[in-house]
């Protein structure tokens, strides 16, 4: 189960979104007109205006299952847990639909709601984000739901439209980050297959803020590819990669000495952890000469061993 939480501005674009998706199936409404998608509209933006100064009426989360929980899903359950997730959240009096698409193999639905309350409070929506994925998990583990295998074992034959495209953009970012050794680098390799990399920068500044994909006309949030795939983590796996090669290029480098035997550096290697789910190890490297947590560590053991001998030395002498 994973809740994606959304706010709007209007409620006529997310309405329309969620009903007249293909094969769109109304499960749960509270509080409002049914009919046609206009009843529905005109209610939500009704009671809005008790709150007409706020932004972001409109709440939207989408409540995504595992397939392997598919056979338990029936509209009846996916009601019971909207519901509950609801009530987790604070998300109460108030109006709301709750729609079930099937445009791809995870079971979803789509709660939207009004943020205006029945009475005409706003329903906070402070830390919401933190407060979902802590109340996703519980609900897992109250109701034995499949956790998330992660995206290199999600059946992508089955996938369709922007699921499937953001997919084949995730396995191609993964596949030549490790290649990459520069922004440039990374940059070819992605246009090769098919993916091009944009940058958002900071006002008129150079300054990068963030990155997006883009392939076959859907652009992707670099966060919204993976969590590993910001702009500062792969900026990090890049100096990563240059400095590996750089390294090993190092040790490449033969040096004579007197005796005709060639020397190379001492070499301490350490591991760079993955940066990016299910790509595993991806970088090595060697730092020379001096290692500073090992000297750290010297000092540490060399200052106890001084404790342990004065207080040795405080005590009495027996006779």
């Amino acid at each position: 189960m994973i809740g994606k939480v959304m706010k709007r501005a209007a409620f006529k674009g997310c309405v329309n979104y969620v009903l007249n998706k293909q094969e769109a199936k109304l499960i749960a409404a509270d509080g409002v007109l049914l009919g046609n998608t206009d009843n529905i509209i005109q209610s939500f933006h009704t009671q809005r205006l008790m709150k007409p100064n706020i932004k972001h009426p409109v709440g939207h989360i989408s409540l995504s299952y595992s397939p392997d929980d598919e056979k338990r899903l029936t509209d009846g359950v996916m009601i019971i847990l909207a519901k509950e997730y609801m009530d987790n959240m604070g998300i109460k009096d108030t109006q709301f639909i709750l729609v079930r698409h099937f445009d791809n193999s995870n079971p979803h639905v789509h709660l939207v709601y009004n943020r205006i309350d029945n009475n005409g409070r706003v329903i906070s929506d402070r830390n919401d984000l933190y407060r979902n994925e802590a109340v996703c998990k519980k609900l897992k583990d109250k109701y034995g739901l499949t956790y998330g295998k992660g995206k290199d074992k999600v059946k992508q034959q089955k996938l369709r439209g922007t699921d499937k495209t953001k997919y084949q953009v995730y396995d191609a970012v993964k596949d030549v980050l490790s290649k990459s050794a520069n922004w440039d680098d990374l940059e070819k390799l992605l246009k090769e297959k098919g993916v091009i990399l944009s940058y958002k920068y900071k006002g008129q500044t150079n300054e990068v803020q963030g990155i997006s994909f883009t392939k076959d006309s859907i652009t992707f949030k670099g966060s919204e590819i993976g969590r590993s795939f910001s702009y500062s983590k792969i900026d990090t796996q890049l100096k990563a990669n240059t400095q590996s090669q750089s390294q090993k290029q190092n040790r490449n480098i033969p040096t004579g000495d007197s005796t005709g035997e060639n020397n190379t550096h001492n070499q301490r290697a350490g591991i760079i952890g993955s940066l990016i789910e299910g790509v595993g190890s991806m970088s090595v490297f060697e730092t020379h000469g001096e290692d500073p947590e090992e000297n750290r560590f010297r000092h540490e053991m060399e200052y106890r061993q001084k404790k342990i001998n004065r207080k040795n030395n405080k005590r009495p002498k027996l006779r």
